[in-house]
C-alpha cells in the first residue's frame, strides 16, 4: 500500500504512522483521512504488527482539519466533510478495536482532529513543549474523531465541556494531570521512549492486550453482571491461546514469559 500523506514503517513488529504533512502543520485532509483509514486497516489485519506508534513529522503533531482545503469545496463542503469524517471515524474505530496497543507520540500542538486522535490512542506520550487544544468551535465547528466520546471519559463532562466551548489550550504538563497524557518525557527523548514503550508491548500477549482494551471500553456501556459475563468469557478464551498457558506456565516455572502474540 503506497501513501501519499503519512509514513507507514513497520520493524520489530512496530508500526510507526508518522502524519507527513509539515508544511501544512500535519493538518487533516481527505487524502490524510483515507491514509488513517488504510494504515488502521493494515494494522488490524496484520498479525506481525504487535504494537502502533502514531507521531508528526515536523513540529507539529496535528493542528486539526485543513480548513483551506475545506473552503475549496464550496457548496459541497457539508458532502466533503462527512467523506473525511467517515475514513477518519473508520480509522479510529479498527485503531480502537483491534488487538496491537497504539500509543501517540505528540511532538508540539496536537489541536482539533489531532487531540481528537490523540485522546483515541491507548496510551499518549507527550513532548514537554507539547500543547493541546480542541479548537472547533473557534471555527464554528464542532468535535469530531471521537472526541466526544472520549473527551468525557477521559476528564469528566465539565471538563469537556470547558475545553470545547473555551478552546483552553492546555500544555503537556497540565494534559497530564487532567489524564489526557500518559507521559510527559523532554522533547529529544519523545521518539526514543515511544519506542521503548512500543517494544515493551510489543513483547506482551497481543491478544490479551486487545481483549482488555474491548473489556475497559464497554464497561461505560453494560450492567454490573453484564460486564462481569464479558469478562469471564474473555479470561476463559485465553484458556485456549497459546499466550494463556505459556503465562501460567511461566509464572509457575518463575521465568520471563515468550509471548507469541497470540
Amino acid at each position: 500500500m503506497s501513501y501519499s500523506t503519512i509514513q507507514f514503517d513497520i520493524k520489530d513488529n512496530i508500526a510507526r504512522i508518522t502524519l507527513n504533512r509539515p508544511d501544512a502543520a500535519n493538518a487533516l485532509n481527505i487524502e490524510m483521512s483515507k491514509d488513517l483509514m488504510h494504515a488502521a486497516l493494515e494494522c488490524s489485519e496484520n498479525s506481525a504488527i504487535r504494537a502502533v506508534i502514531i507521531t508528526g513529522n515536523g513540529r507539529m503533531f496535528c493542528a486539526g482539519g485543513d480548513l483551506k482545503s475545506f473552503a475549496a469545496q464550496g457548496e459541497k463542503l457539508a458532502y466533503h466533510l462527512k467523506e473525511v469524517t467517515t475514513y477518519l471515524h473508520a480509522a479510529v474505530s479498527r485503531f480502537t478495536r483491534m488487538d496491537a496497543p497504539v500509543i501517540a507520540a505528540v511532538n508540539g500542538t496536537a489541536a482539533g482532529a489531532g487531540m481528537s486522535l490523540a485522546c483515541s490512542c491507548d496510551l499518549v506520550l507527550a513532548a514537554e513543549s507539547a500543547k493541546f487544544t480542541m479548537a472547533y468551535t473557534r471555527a464554528g465547528l464542532t468535535p469530531d474523531g471521537s472526541s466526544t466520546y472520549f473527551l468525557p471519559r477521559i476528564v469528566g463532562l465539565k471538563r469537556a465541556l470547558e475545553l470545547t466551548m473555551t478552546n483552553r489550550l492546555l500544555t503537556a504538563q497540565e494534559a497530564e494531570q487532567w489524564g489526557i497524557v500518559t507521559k510527559v518525557v523532554p522533547d529529544a527523548s519523545l521518539q526514543a521512549e515511544a519506542e521503548a514503550l512500543a517494544k515493551q508491548l510489543a513483547s506482551a500477549a497481543t491478544g490479551a492486550l486487545g481483549a482488555t482494551k474491548r473489556l475497559l471500553h464497554n464497561a461505560w456501556n453494560d450492567t454490573l453482571e453484564t460486564q462481569m459475563e464479558l469478562e469471564s468469557q474473555a479470561i476463559a478464551a485465553r484458556a485456549h491461546t497459546s499466550d494463556g498457558l505459556e503465562g501460567i506456565n511461566a509464572f509457575l516455572e518463575k521465568r520471563g514469559p515468550k509471548f507469541s502474540g497470540q
